[in-house]
């Protein structure tokens, strides 16, 4: 069974996914340590420990229930944004989002102090998926009622009554809204849309790039 939901799943979330638990597994079994993972540049450059760059994004901490919290909000909507009609067959495209997010967020990192940068990344996924599907109704806990496009502020919400650290969680809103507006929103008001996947990246997934501006503006509408 869980054999093929893995299948089914898309290859940049099926990708990711894979990592972090292989990564988090390692750190269990005490066959890596977090130590060697997280997001140091003076390590980076004094002694060319390049793998930081990606590992800080695989880490979310030991097995536990917030582990699980993370591994299931990631994969839920990483897949559905994935498997969106905007990413359904433009792998390239979506593993540009990704590259793009993770690029913006290792900028950022640079002016403040943050070790591992795989929350950001899941609230980023979270608030581009939201705001793609903004009138999608939704209920939390059946307390409330609200649309999918807060959905990244009743997480944020969510952070603050746990008394948890939300400068992760803002770091994603940010990064994804900036996402939003540069792919959806600038394209729409008769800007270029300049975060065309490069081809070399469609070359990968043995892709040709198309011009689809045009289906882009149309789900901006709906």
């Amino acid at each position: 069974m869980f054999v093929s939901w893995f299948r089914e799943l898309p290859v940049i979330t099926r990708t990711y996914m894979t990592l972090s638990m292989l990564t988090t597994l390692g750190c269990g079994m005490d066959l890596i340590s977090p130590f060697h993972l997280y997001l140091n540049f003076q390590l980076i450059i004094s002694r060319f420990e390049f793998w930081r760059i990606i590992t800080n994004f695989c880490y979310f901490g030991k097995f536990g229930i917030s582990f699980m919290f993370h591994m299931f909000f990631l994969v839920h909507y990483c897949r559905l944004l994935e498997e969106s009609s905007k990413f359904r067959g433009r792998s390239a495209d979506f593993l540009w989002m990704f590259l793009f997010g993770c690029i913006s967020m290792l900028i950022i990192s640079a002016f403040t102090t943050v070790h591992f940068l795989g929350s950001s990344l899941t609230f980023m996924v979270v608030y581009v998926w939201g705001r793609r599907h903004h009138s999608l109704r939704m209920s939390f806990l059946g307390l409330f009622t609200f649309t999918a496009a807060y959905l990244p502020l009743v997480f944020l919400a969510m952070s603050i009554l746990l008394s948890s650290p939300v400068k992760l969680d803002l770091i994603g809103i940010f990064v994804g809204h900036t996402y939003y507006f540069l792919e959806d929103v600038y394209p729409y008001l008769g800007g270029k849309r300049l975060l065309r996947a490069p081809a070399f990246i469609h070359t990968l997934f043995g892709a040709v790039e198309h011009n689809d501006e045009n289906v882009d503006q149309r789900e901006i509408q709906n």
